[in-house]
């Protein structure tokens, strides 16, 4: 079988690299998304186009869904891209943005890779073959998420939208949320945060508005460490809510979220 797995970890490296060097000073937005607060710089577009390039040369008749240029090509294969999850973070100088690379093979995600070139961190999971943490010259670290954790005592990471009426919805949900468990995080990266439920740094995470390459390969990295990831209601993850956590948790965050109706827009 085709190593997708290695070549993702590679270009994923490369575009990461390219990012560290490039990145001086606070870079200028060129467009905004959803809002004037939801950016992309030259840098996002950069790394996209470099990841296409190495994806081209190596497998040509593959499909390329990225961030910011949608998706082109045709086929069995198809590769998920975010070339900065976290460019708000990137644009100001903070740690947790990550480049995470996907593989799509008949609709299943079989390989993915996050890599966080300001830790120094490469998470990466192969379909069946578990995740590990990468960091150069240390050996490979078999990742586990955190179980046998209630909900009181969980640390959940959450992140918010840009539009104005969805972030004050999500200002309600996570008044309700915070008293019931240990504490919240807003890292700022999805595919960060559910590399941390990986690596049990946090014991779940859950988020309205997450997209496909957000969550692709972390949450394939997420499972492969033992941790669930769905929507509400039996629904994979999705737009309108995805939440992870080890089993047992998974449920009983699920239960809390669910009746605030959290997939709604004011």
């Amino acid at each position: 079988m085709t190593d997708f797995l290695g070549l993702a970890a590679d270009i994923a490296r490369e575009a990461g690299d390219m990012l560290l060097a490039k990145r001086t000073g606070r870079p200028e937005a060129v467009q905004t998304k959803s809002s004037q607060t939801d950016v992309v710089t030259a840098l996002d577009r950069a790394s996209e186009e470099l990841i296409r390039e190495r994806i081209r040369a190596a497998r040509p008749d593959d499909a390329v869904l990225g961030e910011e240029g949608g998706e082109t090509g045709a086929g069995r294969v198809r590769w998920i891209v975010d070339p900065i999850d976290g460019t708000v973070n990137f644009m100001y100088g903070l740690p947790d943005w990550a480049v995470s690379v996907a593989v799509e093979v008949d609709g299943e995600i079989v390989a993915g890779v996050v890599n966080v070139p300001p830790r120094g961190e490469l998470y990466a999971a192969r379909k069946g073959g578990g995740a590990e943490l990468l960091r150069a010259g240390a050996p490979p670290e078999r990742l586990a998420c955190t179980t046998g954790v209630s909900l009181p005592q969980a640390l959940i990471a959450t992140g918010f939208g840009y539009q104005p009426g969805r972030r004050a919805v999500q200002g309600e949900v996570v008044a309700k949320v915070l008293p019931r468990v240990r504490d919240i995080r807003r890292g700022g990266s999805a595919a960060v945060d559910l590399c941390s439920v990986a690596a049990g740094r946090v014991d779940g995470y859950y988020e309205r508005g997450p997209m496909y390459w957000d969550f692709a390969a972390g949450g394939l990295i997420a499972t492969e460490a033992g941790a669930r990831i769905g929507g509400l209601h039996g629904k994979p993850g999705n737009t309108g809510l995805t939440l992870c956590a080890a089993p047992g948790l998974f449920e009983e965050l699920h239960d809390l979220l669910a009746p605030l109706d959290p997939e709604r827009d004011a």
